[in-house]
Parts: structure tokens; sequence; C-alpha cells
């Protein structure tokens, strides 16, 4: 499959409709979007014809050595194609390039296993974000 990756540095229309359908509709958050979407860089995964597929984002808080990746979604018909891995790729580079030395994410324990195979690790105990459990996780670039 073709997949083209675009960065934005405002939070797009595609990923609003994506982070809509995979966080609230199909896991029922009510609060995806905040202040991070700001000033956060977005990256949406495009298919061969155009059609948005998935999203992330990344951003730093108090050192531009340390980015956070976040908000990783991948619509349920893109499943299973390697979507969530290249974002999460690009996401890497790109943070690489700005000089991070560190990606960490706070991911919902059914993910886990997919960012472990990405090369990140666990750390800190589980915390419930909107009642549903996550761990933070870390990858050194």
């Amino acid at each position: 499959m073709d997949i083209k990756i675009k960065a934005y540095d405002k939070l797009p229309e595609d990923s609003k409709v994506i982070r809509e359908e995979v966080f609230v509709v199909e896991q029922g958050f009510t609060e995806e979007f905040d202040t991070v979407d700001n000033r956060a860089i977005h990256f949406v995964a495009y298919d061969g014809s155009g059609s948005p597929m998935g999203t992330c984002r990344i951003f730093t808080e108090e050192s531009d050595k340390i980015y956070y990746l976040g908000r990783l979604a991948v619509l349920k018909r893109f499943r299973k194609m390697n979507i969530g891995r290249s974002l999460l790729t690009f996401a890497e580079a790109t943070a690489r390039s700005k000089g991070a030395d560190q990606i960490r994410l706070h991911s919902q324990l059914r993910a886990m296993q997919f960012y472990k195979k990405c090369g990140y690790e666990e750390y800190g105990e589980i915390e419930l974000d909107e009642g549903c459990p996550h761990i933070w996780m870390k990858k050194i670039l």
C-alpha cells in the first residue's frame, strides 16, 4: 500500500475527523481535543488516492530533548496495514531531526504490546485516563 505522511503545524481537519471516529465514537472518550493541539506537530497518513487513514501528534513540554507522542489513531478499515508503525516511525524521525533524544507516550494498556514491538519500554504505574488504563512508555532515539 502506498502511504504518504504529511506534517502540519496546526490541527488539520483530517486529524480531527480520525480522532473523533476512533477516540470519541469508537472508544467513548469525551475530552479528546486540548490546548496541546495548538502547539503540536500533527501527522496524517494518506493512501494513494488521498484518503486519510491515520494520525498522531508530537510536542515538547519542558525540554526539546524529550518529545511526547500522542493521539495515534488509525481508522478501523485501515488497521493491520502498518499505518500506525509508519506514523510512529515518521514522528520519531521528525523529533530526532529537531534534536530530541527520547520520545515518551501515555499508552492505553491494550496498545502497549504494539509500542513494545516498536522499541518502547514502560515505566511508572498504570493510571486511568477517562476510565481507561494507561501506562507511560519511552524510547531512546
